[in-house]
C-alpha cells in the first residue's frame, strides 16, 4: 500500500502544479480581456477530484483491496499515458490553458497538438485517469464513482466551454 499512498501523493503534487501553471495562466489571460465562464461548476469539479484523491487510499485501506498485477501493471500504463496527454495539452495551449473556462476573445482555436485530433483532449486525460489511478490497486468503487459524477461534471464542463470558446472567435 505504501507504493499506491505515494502514486496518489505524486498525483495530487502533479495537480499542485496544474494549479501554478493555471494560475500564471489566467494572470495572462486577464491581461488580454480574458471571458471567464462557468464558475459555477468549478466548486464540484474541485471537489470531485480532491474526492478522488482521498477516495483511493481510503479505499484501498478500509476495503482491503489487493494489487492485482494483471489490472494494476495496465492502470499503470494507463496512467502514465494519461498524464502525458494532459502535459501535451498544457504545452500545446500554453498560456491558453486553464483549469478554468478562461477564453481571451479574438483568439483563433488551437487547431494541433492533441486538438489536431480531439476538441477537448485533456479532459480524455482526466476520464483516464479517474478510472486508472483507482483501478491501479482495485478502488473499484472510486473508479465507478468518480467516472459516473465526472460523466455529469463533464457535461456541463464541455457545454460551458464550448459556449465560450465559440463567444470568443466570433468576437
Amino acid at each position: 500500500m505504501s507504493w499506491y499512498a505515494l502514486l496518489v501523493a505524486a498525483v495530487a503534487v502533479e495537480r499542485v502544479g496544474e494549479l501554478v501553471v493555471a494560475r500564471r495562466n489566467e494572470r495572462w489571460s486577464r491581461a488580454r480581456r480574458a471571458i471567464v465562464a462557468g464558475d459555477g461548476h468549478y466548486p464540484a469539479m474541485v471537489a470531485l477530484h480532491v474526492g478522488l484523491l482521498v477516495g483511493c487510499p481510503l479505499e484501498v485501506c478500509l476495503g482491503g483491496r489487493p494489487f492485482v498485477p494483471a489490472l494494476g501493471w495496465p492502470m499503470l500504463t494507463v496512467l502514465v499515458g494519461a498524464q502525458a496527454l494532459r502535459w501535451w495539452c498544457i504545452g500545446t495551449l500554453g498560456p491558453r490553458w486553464n483549469t478554468r473556462v478562461i477564453v481571451v476573445p479574438g483568439l483563433p482555436l488551437v487547431a494541433r497538438g492533441p486538438y489536431r485530433l480531439l476538441r477537448h483532449p485533456n479532459y480524455v486525460a482526466v476520464v483516464a485517469e479517474g478510472v486508472a489511478l483507482p483501478l491501479a490497486h482495485t478502488a473499484w468503487v472510486t473508479a465507478v464513482a468518480f467516472t459516473v459524477l465526472n460523466a455529469a461534471v463533464l457535461t456541463v464542463r464541455v457545454r460551458c466551454e464550448n459556449r465560450a470558446l465559440a463567444a470568443a472567435v466570433a468576437t
